[in-house]
């Protein structure tokens, strides 16, 4: 990939006429970060511009002294001679797309997105471009999602079937994005809720950004608790650990959109899978690639092939970004 406006190199996707990167790899001068997962958000750079709701986000991943600065969905500021702006993506709180404008062309990387309802993040917006590069983690037509209202119905079905078993209810969700979206629906009639030290942190700037959440109790090492009819919310970097194997009683559930594939579920020995996720559905790719107007799309891991052939047939110049490594954290 090479334009008037971005070029990718080894550490990602570059901006000439800034000197800047956008979610790079490797260690750089100039970092403009699309959201604050891991492999969006990394430790090591000089400098960081992201939105002013993922700042704090940031700085748990990257250490709280790493020089982070932000700026106002909307806001447009000039980087050399760049102009950029951050737009909302829905994918978590704080999560941008990020448009870039060179001597009257635009392109926006959109790092990952969803333009789904969601209650616990800035609402999508559809943006204008000449070029976009588009996330694919879920490019397949299986992937399609319903209405979180009915998701969140799902999930406290099955908390109050379990607690009426006097069994805990384990819900693995990753611990930034995921795991606040499904403490939102969660019916606190039904028992307590929990979370792992992992989700913890995050959710006091939820908190700040007028999200509102159920009371949650920290898991901490060495406590006694009652979990018998309480759901726990844990990510699932600890689904195979001795942390899980307190919870011996407890069913045993995911929420991601990987649960849509039969079979993931049988893999990971769970009771059950919701199919909730902060990425766009096949759907939702195709809604937004064509709403930008875009003359050129670059799509990025995922189902990459799968999408780029079904656009072409639409008459939509599209290709994969060749070299690209831009796995979005719900893939890991």
């Amino acid at each position: 990939m090479k334009n008037e406006v971005l070029e990718l190199r080894r550490e990602g996707l570059y901006c000439p006429a800034g000197d800047f990167y956008i979610d790079p790899r490797g260690n750089v001068a100039r970092a403009v970060i699309t959201h604050a997962h891991s492999d969006h958000g990394r430790p090591g750079h000089r400098s960081y511009l992201c939105s002013d709701s993922c700042k704090s986000l940031l700085k748990i991943r990257i250490g709280k002294d790493s020089p982070v600065e932000s700026l106002a969905f909307g806001k447009r500021t000039k980087i050399g001679d760049a102009w950029v702006s951050f737009h909302p993506a829905g994918h978590i709180l704080g999560s941008a797309q990020i448009r870039v404008e060179v001597r009257g062309r635009v392109w926006v990387v959109s790092g990952d997105y969803k333009p789904q309802a969601d209650q616990t993040c800035e609402p999508f917006e559809l943006v204008q471009c000449d070029g976009f590069v588009s996330e694919c983690t879920f490019g397949l037509p299986v992937y399609r999602w319903l209405p979180e209202t009915e998701i969140h119905q799902q999930i406290n079905q099955w908390w109050a079937e379990n607690s009426g078993e006097n069994r805990p209810s384990l819900l693995f969700s990753y611990s930034l994005g995921k795991a606040q979206r499904v403490l939102a629906g969660l019916n606190k009639e039904i028992g307590p809720i929990f979370v792992h030290s992992a989700v913890y942190p995050f959710l006091e700037y939820y908190a700040q950004a007028g999200i509102k959440l159920p009371q949650v109790t920290k898991i901490e090492r060495g406590q006694d608790y009652a979990f018998e009819d309480s759901m726990i919310i844990a990510p699932p970097a600890v689904e195979d650990s001795t942390w899980t194997r307190n919870f011996r009683s407890a069913r045993k559930g995911f929420a991601s959109g990987w649960m849509a594939v039969r079979g993931a579920r049988r893999r990971r020995n769970l009771d059950r899978g919701f199919i909730l996720s902060d990425h766009a559905d096949w759907n939702g790719l195709i809604e937004v690639i064509k709403g930008t107007g875009a003359e050129e799309i670059q799509v990025t891991h995922g189902n990459g092939d799968a999408l780029t052939r079904y656009l072409r047939e639409q008459g939509i110049n599209c290709s994969v970004l060749a070299g690209a490594s831009m796995r979005g954290e719900e893939e890991a």
